[in-house]
């Protein structure tokens, strides 16, 4: 059960998430890096403090979450060795607690308080969303309201009322910054995979199987084909006509089909075997050599080092920081998840979330932000749940009662009722 008290210390938490999350986004400054640690340190500290009543040991299937984060604090603590100056150890700290997110495990393998992190969400950080739009741009109510589109994967479970709210505000999100592709991606993709459940008829597992396998194994195909020069996916422009540009919030111009992302992956490549980090990775204290930033970011660090500490994409700020045996950890952990929630889970929803994961796994090569905010976060929750034990076991109308305990706390009460009957024999 969660106490009063424990709900009153989640929402504050998860206020002071938000706020980080749009805080690159701020019309005015909203925090800094001293308040951001405090935070981190914070949450990271609330799971492990109630791991103990959350945390169900029954889940043996997890040894490959904690396989990755102890490669990961391993990494972190050779970055104590690496660092030489004030913004290598700013990034050795900022980016290692995005590096221990992972023991986020401790706390989403339970059904009950994942509901309730969803319910604070929609009581109190959905209408504190008009506080958020006075003092943030456009491009980052998309971002501010990504617990949103996790929902939309439960859609066909949900009251009327609440599809239709739901629906109303993932349009306005995915719209209010065209500039912000990734917000019409990471809100249509889940509705997409929602409505899965009204062709359940037509689509067995075997058929969701090979739609995982293709999810998984995609970004890995499309990366081995640009590197022999037969098919780059990021040159778009090159196979679509038109003019596919719109205007910024600045007042600048930019084209929806550019390629912003062919340059990076050449510069973290080039970088990682000229300084020799290919396998372990330069720790979450350095950063990649970069030509296209390197020179500003140098002026301003005065370091005479030419890096940049973070790119857009998430895949290469893993291999950077933790080399190429930490993606291989990284795409085994979504590999196992994913398997998990397809094949060994009794709800279609399940099965639906575990696609949505192997997805986020591909779209990690394309941007997913490596940030200690709610997406990254949500992220590590939803591999929780396809770990889960308690999850998997849930049949489609349990997990119908579990959703709409969202929203409603006559469902709540009614699926805590049927967990004493259970335990009482």
């Amino acid at each position: 059960m969660i106490s009063r008290q424990d709900k009153i210390f989640l929402t504050i938490v998860l206020f002071l998430i938000a706020l980080q999350t749009v805080s690159p986004w701020g019309t005015m400054p909203l925090g800094n890096i001293v308040l951001w640690w405090g935070m981190d340190v914070l949450v990271l500290a609330l799971i492990l403090k109630v791991r103990p009543r959350f945390y169900d040991r029954a889940n043996k299937t997890t040894y490959i979450i904690f396989a990755y984060l102890y490669w990961n604090i391993s990494c972190i603590v050779r970055g104590g060795f690496v660092a030489e100056n004030y913004w290598e150890w700013k990034n050795l700290f900022t980016m290692g607690f995005v590096l221990l997110l992972p023991t986020t495990i401790f706390i989403s393998t339970n059904r009950l308080l994942v509901q309730t992190i969803f319910n604070v969400f929609i009581k109190y950080l959905l209408p504190a969303f008009i506080l958020f739009t006075a003092i943030t741009y456009p491009i980052a109510w998309g971002v501010y309201l990504i617990p949103i589109s996790v929902l939309l994967l439960f859609l066909p479970l949900l009251t009327r009322k609440w599809q239709i709210a739901l629906l109303g505000i993932a349009l306005f999100a995915a719209t209010a910054s065209i500039a912000a592709r990734s917000n019409v991606i990471k809100f249509a993709v889940p509705f997409l995979f929602g409505l899965l459940f009204y062709v359940r008829p037509f689509v067995g597992v075997r058929l969701l199987g090979l739609g995982r396998l293709l999810l998984l194994g995609l970004p890995i195909t499309l990366f081995i084909l640009a590197l022999t020069g037969t098919f780059n996916v990021f040159k778009i422009d090159q196979y679509m006509k038109g003019d596919y540009t719109t205007v910024q919030e600045s007042g600048e111009t930019e084209d929806l089909t550019a390629d912003t992302r062919t340059g990076l992956y050449v510069e973290v490549l080039a970088s990682a075997i000229y300084n020799e980090y290919v396998w372990l990775g330069r720790t979450p204290a350095r950063g990649n050599d970069s030509e296209l930033f390197g020179a500003e970011i140098e002026a301003q660090t005065k370091t005479g080092k030419f890096e940049r500490y973070a790119n857009e994409v998430s895949v290469l700020n893993v291999f950077t920081w933790t080399g190429l045996i930490g993606v291989v950890l990284y795409f085994l952990v979504f590999f196992r998840a994913t398997f998990l929630a397809v094949h060994r889970s009794k709800s279609w929803y399940m099965k639906i979330l575990g696609l949505y994961v192997a997805f986020r796994w591909s779209y990690a090569w394309v941007e997913d932000f490596s940030r200690f905010d709610l997406s990254y976060i949500l992220l590590w929750i939803l591999i929780g749940m396809c770990f889960s034990s308690s999850f998997r076991n849930m049949t489609d109308m349990e997990f119908k009662y579990w959703a709409r305990g969202i929203f409603d706390i006559r469902y709540r009460k009614a699926t805590l009722k049927k967990v004493r009957v259970k335990k009482q024999f």
